[in-house]
């Protein structure tokens, strides 16, 4: 039995970060990062059938085109993931009741949908990119036992190509679920690897005041290139979402539309269109696929 203090539900039986129940979820569920996106993507919906929130975790359910949905923001960063990820397991492969998980697993389709900055000059703004992978540069998933999930030859080699110091932890990498991406997949695409930072300012080599342990990161990682692969965005979710999605048995995507482009130094005219764009086509697919 896993113990109240490992998973904590709340006193209506809900899990304690989401405050969600088995029945509030749909398997196919869309991540946003931003709470307000939540409704940009639901206002679509034929109906909405629950709807609530706790802190940034924003969360509605609903049909569209008699496909049942669940859109959830989850705030940013690699440690909101963990809770995200974990909880909606929780969700639908532990009995809430007895404590103990199901003998049937279920397996959840999640597909991201996100903002991104570039860091290749012939991928440019207002464009979408699927991430092929996602490369860890946070550290989260280091946590689990992750050497079945993970591409350990592209590890390495992105490690030996950056001189990456290992005081930071090794980066990990992680591929995308190939039933989502053959669903999704468009010639509106740009694929890659996407990599994944633990913060916003020094950990994506943004310098205000604090100098950063490796100024030439970003530059590295313009031009690493693994099996035909390269890194097409930074970001903070990306690996951390495949990760536990491969260790847990769920199908994860990413998909981005592409607001700056670092290498050339622009920025979207309206990021809001190209957002929008990439939910209109992203809900066409869950809807038309299955």
């Amino acid at each position: 039995m896993i113990q109240s203090s490992e998973l904590i539900l709340n006193p209506d039986g809900s899990v304690y970060h989401l405050n969600l129940k088995p029945e509030h979820i749909a398997h196919d569920i869309i991540f946003v990062g931003d709470q307000n996106r939540v409704e940009k993507i639901t206002q679509f919906f034929d109906s909405i059938e629950f709807s609530t929130q706790k802190r940034e975790f924003k969360t509605q359910t609903g049909i569209f085109k008699d496909k049942r949905i669940t859109v959830m923001s989850t705030g940013i960063g690699p440690d909101n993931i963990d809770i995200v990820i974990n909880e909606l397991d929780a969700l639908v492969n532990i009995d809430l009741e007895t404590r103990q998980p199901k003998e049937k697993l279920t397996s959840l389709n999640i597909i991201r949908i996100g903002t991104s900055g570039s860091l290749q000059a012939d991928i440019p703004v207002d464009s979408f990119v699927m991430s092929k992978f996602g490369l860890g540069l946070d550290n989260m998933l280091r946590s689990y036992l992750i050497d079945e999930v993970s591409n350990i030859k592209m590890e390495d080699a992105f490690v030996k190509h950056t001189s990456w110091d290992l005081r930071k932890g090794k980066p990990y990498v992680i591929a995308c679920s190939e039933k989502l991406e053959k669903m999704i997949e468009s010639d509106k695409m740009h694929k890659g690897i996407t990599a994944t930072a633990g913060g916003f300012y020094g950990p994506q080599g943004r310098v205000l005041r604090l100098n950063i342990q490796d100024e030439d990161l970003n530059s590295k990682m313009d031009n690493f290139k693994f099996e035909d692969n390269r890194i097409t965005n930074l970001e903070m979710e990306t690996a951390a979402i495949y990760g536990l999605s491969a260790l847990l048995g769920h199908n994860a995507l990413s998909l981005n539309a592409i607001i700056a482009n670092r290498a050339s130094g622009t920025f979207s005219e309206d990021p809001y269109k190209a957002v929008d764009e990439l939910i209109a086509y992203t809900l066409k697919k869950l809807a038309n696929q299955y």
